[in-house]
């Protein structure tokens, strides 16, 4: 089996070394990630210049573009056949809510289903975590669930995991993406140039968090595993956009 790892934290990042460890026990993995921290770079693909592809003391492949540059260029370019799978992570931050929209590590998985490869999402709920352990085995695991019943449709799954101990955490959890309050304002600053700059504000609180949300499910210690879909569509709305054309 061979697994394409990838993220949006950067290729030196603690949270892919522990993914790809664990993963190595079960697959073929191959690393491909950005060369610098690129979170929030949600699906861009760089067009207006060549990438760079070069590869790390420790056998992982970096490239000077986004999470779903790495993913696209492994796929169309590196390998010979399409990877078995597509594991973007092990980001160091939740990605629930309108998070998904933004993410770089979202992103880079939902690369990969675009081209035809199941692929995952796997976040470790936290900002200040120095143990990956649980979030891995949390992979490891759902690989091993995939391997032996095998989805019969694409996939794409967007897992976000409590930071807890792995015999901490309850039952996983099937949900549905909560929302969040608007982000809080923009922040400004003055350089010691005297430009005004602006810092991109926090995102808001979760507004809905209800029972059978990701916020919900993390916020009670169990995995949230969100099925995603790229059909933007908002179908509900073709029936009132037609007839107000017509008007």
């Amino acid at each position: 089996m061979r697994i394409l790892v990838s993220n949006d934290d950067g290729y030196f990042a603690p949270g892919i070394a522990a993914l790809a460890q664990a993963l190595a026990d079960v697959a073929d993995v191959t690393v491909v990630a950005p060369e610098r921290d690129r979170s929030g770079a949600s699906n861009s693909l760089t067009l207006d210049r060549p990438l760079t592809l070069r590869r790390a003391a420790n056998g992982f492949y970096f490239v000077n573009g986004t999470p779903s540059d790495c993913v696209h260029l492994a796929v169309t370019g590196m390998f010979d056949d399409l990877p078995d799978m597509v594991i973007s992570g092990i980001n160091h931050g939740a990605n629930m809510g309108d998070d998904t929209v933004y993410s770089g590590t979202v992103a880079a998985a939902t690369e990969g289903y675009l081209l035809g490869v199941p692929s995952f999402a796997v976040s470790l709920v936290s900002r200040d975590a120095s143990d990956f352990s649980a979030a891995a085995r949390v992979a490891l695991d759902l690989v091993d669930r995939f391997v032996r019943r095998p989805f019969h449709e694409p996939v794409l799954l967007n897992v976000n995991v409590p930071d807890v101990p792995h015999d901490k955490l309850g039952s996983p959890r099937v949900t549905r993406l909560g929302r969040r309050h608007k982000a809080e304002p923009v922040v400004q600053d003055t350089t010691p140039r005297n430009e005004t700059v602006y810092w991109v504000g926090a995102a808001g609180p979760a507004a809905d968090a209800g029972e059978g949300t990701d916020f919900h499910a993390v916020a009670n210690g169990m995995v949230s595993i969100t099925p995603l879909r790229i059909d933007l569509t908002h179908t509900a709305q073709t029936g009132a956009v037609a007839e107000w054309l017509l008007q």
